[in-house]
């Protein structure tokens, strides 16, 4: 049995293992799914209102890719990502404690007890008749959380 590699094979074997991780990498990063439809989640709560975010400034947290609208803000949210994450990710709050799965629009909004809610429907519907229960409908939409797609 002959176990000897070219040099050209031994060359080739070395690139391959070193490019293998940059490729890794390049896959895992367009299967995240972008978080909020690309709005800077920080902003809500420093400019009290929706900013989307820039491809320059990209944070990968619980398999979604966070788009921020400064480097400032990245390094915000890196610190504490739960503190600026939506409660329920992409879905609508409301839709949720009705047990509902309905892709929010990041324009819809809420900030209570310092947790940021994202909503499907605007006014009245979304924020308003979320806030008529307000923990009555966190409760239902945490208990109604499995039903959210697994992504």
């Amino acid at each position: 049995m002959n176990t000897r590699l070219s040099r050209r094979a031994a060359v080739g074997l070395i690139a391959m293992t070193a490019v293998s991780p940059l490729l890794a990498s390049t896959v895992h990063a367009e299967d995240t799914v972008l978080a909020i439809k690309g709005y800077d989640p920080v902003a809500y709560f420093t400019d009290g209102h929706p900013v989307r975010g820039l491809s320059d400034f990209e944070y990968v947290w619980d398999d979604h890719v966070y788009r921020f609208a400064s480097a400032e803000h990245r390094d915000m949210f890196k610190g504490d990502p739960v503190r600026y994450a939506p409660q329920f990710g992409n879905f609508c709050a409301m839709a949720l404690a009705k047990g509902e799965v309905v892709v929010a629009n990041p324009e819809n909004w809420l900030i209570s007890d310092g947790k940021l809610y994202v909503f499907g429907s605007a006014a009245p519907a979304g924020p308003v008749l979320f806030q008529k229960d307000l923990a009555g409908n966190i409760e239902k939409a945490k208990q109604n959380r499995p039903i959210l797609p697994k992504m």
